[in-house]
């Protein structure tokens, strides 16, 4: 097991990096593969991945590089503070699927949906449309949708991010 209050803060921005690149990867896959349709707040919760990531690669750049440790410091801090932003979105729809608290009313997305040409075709345009409902789990795992999924890495994430950058504006 790895001792991660031990790992070098390079180490663990590779960890954070490492593991956001695998969550998004694994999301991509579940719909170009599996063919899960994202709702709408699904494809919000990708957002994090795509703004903290970069930051989380700046970091683990400055850190290579020697750049300044504020530099460092404010990199991952904002890193952090995007993936809590996710992991609320997470909880958010989780809870909706739940049925905790209404989910959104204006959430749904669609899949296969192209605009008929002929008013023949618009009956056939309907019968392949499909609409993924924020508020309806697709899939779970120990008990987890992807939006609980979502949340646990998140919280995961942002979680490394502040201990990394607790570990380099230590003296």
């Amino acid at each position: 097991m790895i001792a991660i209050a031990k790992l070098k803060p390079s180490t663990l921005a590779a960890l954070l990096l490492g593991l956001g690149l695998a969550t998004i990867l694994g999301a991509w896959g579940f719909e170009l593969i599996g063919g899960y349709i994202p709702c709408k707040l699904c494809l919000e919760q990708r957002d994090p991945y795509y703004y903290g990531l970069p930051l989380a690669f700046g970091a683990l750049l400055g850190l290579r590089l020697g750049w300044p440790k504020p530099l460092i410091v404010a990199l991952l801090v904002a890193t952090a503070a995007i993936f809590l932003y996710g992991m609320s979105l997470g909880v958010y729809q989780a809870g909706a699927e739940w049925h905790f608290w209404q989910g959104p009313t204006d959430c749904g997305a669609t899949r296969g949906a192209k605009i008929p040409t002929s008013a023949a075709n618009l009956l056939e345009s309907l019968n392949k449309v499909k609409i993924a409902s924020c508020t309806e789990v697709q899939w779970r795992m120990f008990g987890l949708s992807f939006a609980g999924w979502n949340a646990a890495v998140s919280a995961a994430l942002a979680g490394l991010g502040l201990f990394a950058a607790w570990r380099v504006a230590r003296p």
